[in-house]
């Protein structure tokens, strides 16, 4: 199925895609989400060192996209300025005007429900960016690497597995939208957060990731 966070553009004053060729673009992509995932590491290591003073920041994210887009848009790492549409979805995402508090709204659920469960907070945020699609590309690899990052800090580590929550959704992301669809349906009835479905389905992924690591326990070495 096509990748759904392709939007309509309006008016802009410059070009955004540095580079048109689809094959340096999906190079670019490759090397960049291997960064992303360094930056990721990066940022849970420096946050374990203190976890009672942690806070999600509105920087973090944008530093997050910032590296998913580097070399391929211009305006990667900043709050887009145009209209927005998801093909394939009923969800409109709000107007760019409304990006920047929506963003701080988002950090001040996660930061002042921080004793909810890893899952819920983490579900919360790949929802809650993905809702808001605050970045003219890589919504959905931003989400899903925040929610990671705040999944690991939450649960006080990095988590092992060679193949992570990440890694999986992309694999197969019907269950994925289907699970955001849900929350956008609850919240579009009366602004109610309910991403129950979506914790059950990082459940299960991160069930997958840890069970890498017991698969990994039983190989024999032979030498």
């Amino acid at each position: 199925m096509k990748e759904r966070t392709e939007k309509e553009r309006y008016s802009q004053p410059e070009e955004i895609r540095v580079t048109e060729d689809p094959d340096e673009v999906a190079r670019l992509e490759g090397r960049n989400g291997l960064l992303q995932f360094d930056e990721v590491k990066r940022l849970i290591q420096d946050s374990l060192r203190d976890q009672s003073r942690f806070r999600l920041r509105p920087s973090a994210i944008l530093r997050l996209n910032g590296v998913a887009l580097h070399d391929i848009e211009r305006q990667g790492g900043t709050y887009r300025t145009c209209g927005m549409t998801i093909e394939g979805s009923g969800h409109i995402p709000p107007v760019a005007e409304d990006v920047p508090l929506l963003m701080e709204e988002m950090c001040d659920y996660v930061n002042e429900n921080w004793t909810r469960s890893a899952l819920h907070l983490a579900a919360y945020v790949m929802w809650r960016i993905n809702w808001i699609h605050p970045f003219v590309d890589g919504n959905g690899r931003t989400a899903r690497a925040v929610s990671y990052f705040i999944l690991c800090v939450r649960m006080g580590s990095i988590l092992p597995g060679t193949k992570t929550i990440p890694d999986h959704i992309v694999d197969d992301k019907q269950p994925y939208w289907k699970a955001l669809e849900k929350a956008d349906d609850v919240w579009k009835l009366d602004e109610f957060v309910d991403v129950s479905d979506l914790e059950t389905y990082l459940k299960e992924m991160l069930s997958r990731q840890l069970l890498t690591v017991v698969e990994a326990a039983a190989v024999t070495n032979v030498q």
